[in-house]
């Protein structure tokens, strides 16, 4: 049973990578943003909020953490563990600037018992499409991105596929071949009938009896 555990680390190593590279895109995006005129207020580059620091950088991290477990593990749990906290964090991506903005409507950033104030993501900064690109590649669109990748390595090391029972038994784990018939076994061609005497054979069969 122990040997079942075991899943090759090629399983989620693409699925990995893909998840360090968006974690990383969503831990830095508010910091180097402001280069290219592209982020939430404060629009200054390297600016530290902690509302920058519970709703992106949070989640970026535990992505990159989910990715980095999901690409060097070999043992199927703790894989699947990886899957599931990069998909907890794409979710924190995606809802979490959306409860932010709720929770700091009722209460006054700055008071006692602060977490509003620590989960305001601030306002996007540009016209109207920027403001829409700019949450959809910050939160939304990324955390949807995530979960989906993360889901997806979660599903397939779910499932116990024949390789892995091979594995798991010792045996062969090379992508079987198609057996081919020995060709000491193949029937022999059925000849073809020659005319009857006085028949005169027709061009089709003349050609194929010429073969």
């Amino acid at each position: 049973m122990t040997a079942m555990m075991r899943v090759p680390r090629t399983r989620g190593a693409g699925s990995g990578v893909l998840l360090i590279l968006l974690g990383a895109w969503g831990a830095l995006i508010p910091f180097v943003g402001p280069y290219f005129h592209f982020a939430y207020t404060p629009d200054t580059a390297w600016a530290w909020t902690w509302g920058r620091f519970f709703l992106e950088i949070v989640p970026g991290v535990a992505t990159v953490l989910g990715g980095l477990i999901l690409m060097i593990s070999a043992f199927r749990p703790v894989a699947m563990f990886g899957a599931a906290l990069a998909a907890a964090g794409g979710a924190w991506f995606a809802v979490g600037s959306l409860l932010g903005p709720v929770w700091t409507s009722y209460a006054t950033p700055g008071a006692a018992g602060g977490v509003p104030s620590a989960l305001d993501p601030g306002q996007p900064a540009g016209g109207p499409l920027h403001m829409v690109a700019e949450h959809l590649t910050f939160f939304t669109a990324l955390g949807v991105v995530i979960v989906f990748v993360a889901a997806v390595a979660f599903g397939r090391l779910a499932i116990v596929g024949a390789r892995d029972a091979r594995l798991a038994a010792g045996g062969e784990v090379a992508w079987d071949q198609p057996s081919r018939p020995d060709r000491a076994g193949k029937l022999p061609k059925p000849e073809k009938p020659e005319p009857e005497e006085g028949e005169r054979p027709g061009v089709w069969r003349r050609l194929t009896t010429a073969r």
